[in-house]
């Protein structure tokens, strides 16, 4: 008995045509070509800074000359007496003061964002008052951080509009001390820059929510609020976890707006980082640049963790 030898397909005994390899390699190419500038500037503006303030962060000064020696000493610095657990060590109470500031205004730009997105996206009807309304959220943007802080002094001053308001009134008979170089002020002023950094990323992720679920869960019984919990919120997750990362980046490193607001009396890293920059401490700066990096990496880890944002978007 012999074995009849069955013919392989044609498609999987053929050769792939000369031509075909060759579409394929010039679509590589051009891929290539297209991901490069992009590659270049992130290489350019990010890698490269990143490296150099790694190996920076490694070296020695003193106070008078940057010495290029390898030494641990800097991040020996910044951890020094934190192993004590009878107290907080200076970094660990700087941390979680920038840590609170950062919870305060994630909490105040999510909450305003998430209103005005909502409103932009299901009660504006128009797509060119949606537009309009959608602009004139960026009308702060387009004055000076430095510009939009200062015109918070001579509302929340000890003599500003604030306090001789409530005092005209009757309200209270001191001025509110709080109201100025406090948490308050700083939060505020957060508030104020960055809470355009919200509403933009959840606008879009209720602009991309297909309006006949939310029909759906009307004509289920849902109500406003079961329909907000349960339809509307997940679907925008992407857009909270983008904003979220967005605020607290900015919040997390910001300098300006707490020496500003805070009158140069509440502690912060970014204002720790700038000091010591001051002081042209740079091999310091790099090393808590660097622990700073890591924090903010770990919390988007987090972030990223919670929410699969490749798989949302």
């Amino acid at each position: 008995m012999t074995d009849l030898a069955l013919p392989a397909p044609a498609d999987a005994a053929a050769p792939a045509a000369p031509g075909l390899r060759t579409e394929e390699r010039r679509r590589q190419r051009l891929a290539y070509l297209q991901a490069g500038p992009l590659a270049l500037v992130f290489l350019v503006f990010l890698a490269i800074p990143l490296a150099l303030t790694l190996m920076v962060s490694f070296w020695e000064y003193n106070e008078y000359e940057i010495i290029p020696a390898f030494t641990l000493q800097n991040y020996r610095d910044i951890f020094e007496g934190c192993l004590n657990a009878s107290d907080l060590c200076t970094t660990a109470r700087t941390y979680l003061s920038t840590l609170k500031l950062c919870a305060l205004t994630w909490a105040s730009t999510l909450l305003v964002g998430f209103t005005v997105a909502y409103f932009l996206a299901f009660h504006v009807r128009t797509r060119t008052m949606q537009t309009v309304l959608f602009l004139l959220c960026t009308i702060p943007f387009w004055t000076s951080n430095v510009i939009r802080m200062i015109s918070w002094i001579p509302l929340l001053g000890r003599n500003g509009l604030v306090n001789d308001t409530l005092m005209g009134l009757g309200l209270i008979r001191a001025p509110i001390e709080g109201l100025l170089y406090s948490d308050f002020a700083v939060t505020l002023a957060f508030v104020h820059l960055y809470t355009v950094f919200m509403i933009v990323p959840i606008f879009n992720a209720m602009a991309r929510i297909d309006r006949a679920l939310i029909e759906a869960a009307y004509d289920a019984g849902a109500s406003g609020w079961q329909t907000l919990w349960s339809v509307i919120l997940p679907l925008t997750k992407p857009g909270i976890a983008i904003g979220s990362i967005f605020v607290i980046t900015l919040v997390m490193g910001d300098f300006v707006t707490v020496g500003v607001m805070g009158g140069q009396q509440i502690a912060s890293v970014g204002k720790v980082i700038q000091v010591q920059m001051s002081y042209l401490q740079f091999p310091a700066a790099a090393a808590n640049a660097m622990v700073l990096l890591g924090a903010v990496m770990l919390i988007i880890a987090g972030l990223t963790r919670l929410i699969d944002l490749r798989r949302e978007l």
